[in-house]
């Protein structure tokens, strides 16, 4: 018997869309598009919701009195006010362990793409542009043998580093709150202070969660101690680097490029600066996004909602 009402603020997969209505009404919508206030009517009858990238605050929670659940489809729950849920009893939940090896491709791609210029030189081909002998029109930079710094060694982390090691043979630092012996032991990875690691990286890559202590973490005074050769790509989150000072950067050759699946504002906005230079590669925050990645979150979403709506209790919470 049907006795839940949920929304599915999110697309989801045919198969997951089945699960969920076997134990429950769905209404389905984009949450993160459709307007503020068309959204919170829709929870006001709404037992639990699955969300991404969906602010979830106070005016949230108000507006759904019968909130139980909030299933997040997505490791990272920032947008989330995990502190006032628990103050309503509800439970957060994501999905930790699924996207690791899919983000970790990504961020492999996006240093290979920003070294060896690879969407630069798509646009010359399709603009009638071709050379193979221009230095400094067109030549890039070597991945292998380089030294890649990982700011934030968890799970995605290692996958990264693993990687990194036995495909480019490169060297490896890291920083992280706490040693990482497996890392260490496995990959030969080097633990560095932060000045240390930038100092000393020809690729850093930033992995961490965004928390009070790693907002703006990667600012003007970091951007002065790397080196000129060196790439910056980020897959965490958009805040924890001090997008000004990343666009300076550029522009100064403090570095030599960039690659983004994060920013500060999303969708980016027509009038950023990082849209009009070369040495920059970016995506639209698809970190996790194949079609068998997303199917698994959504399903593991789904599976939160259904043991928390019946039995209290979820796989994977996170307050």
């Amino acid at each position: 018997m049907k006795d839940f009402k949920i929304l599915v603020g999110v697309e989801i997969a045919d198969r997951v869309k089945e699960f969920l209505e076997s134990f429950c009404f769905c209404e389905y919508c984009d949450a993160a598009r459709i307007p503020r206030n068309e959204l919170l009517e829709k929870l006001k009858d709404k037992d639990g919701v699955m969300v991404m990238g969906t602010y979830v605050d106070r005016e949230f929670f108000d507006a759904a009195p019968s909130l139980k659940a909030v299933c997040n489809v997505s490791v990272g729950y920032d947008r989330v006010d995990t502190a006032e849920a628990a103050r309503r009893n509800v439970i957060v939940t994501n999905t930790p362990g699924i996207l690791d090896e899919t983000v970790a491709d990504l961020v492999l791609g996006l240093m290979l793409s920003a070294s060896r210029r690879v969407a630069e030189l798509d646009r010359d081909i399709r603009n009638g542009k071709w050379s193979t002998a221009n230095l400094n029109g067109l030549f890039g930079l070597d991945v292998h043998h380089k030294t890649l710094g990982i700011i934030g060694m968890g799970n995605i982390g290692n996958a990264v580093a693993r990687r990194a090691s036995e495909g480019f043979s490169m060297n490896l630092l890291y920083h992280n709150r706490s040693r990482k012996p497996d890392a260490e032991m496995r990959w030969g990875a080097v633990y560095a202070d932060l000045a240390t690691l930038l100092k000393e990286s020809d690729f850093i890559v930033l992995l961490t969660p965004l928390t009070e202590e790693t907002r703006g973490m990667i600012g003007r005074k970091e951007f002065s101690l790397m080196k000129e050769t060196a790439f910056l790509i980020n897959a965490s989150r958009g805040r924890t680097i001090d997008e000004k000072a990343l666009i300076e950067a550029l522009k100064e050759g403090q570095i030599a490029g960039a690659g983004l699946d994060v920013f500060e504002t999303e969708p980016v906005g027509t009038d950023n600066p990082l849209l009009e230079m070369n040495n920059v590669v970016l995506t639209p925050h698809i970190g996790s996004a194949t079609i068998q990645t997303r199917t698994q979150m959504a399903m593991l979403a789904a599976e939160n909602l259904k043991s928390i709506l019946e039995t209290g209790k979820a796989k994977t919470p996170v307050n």
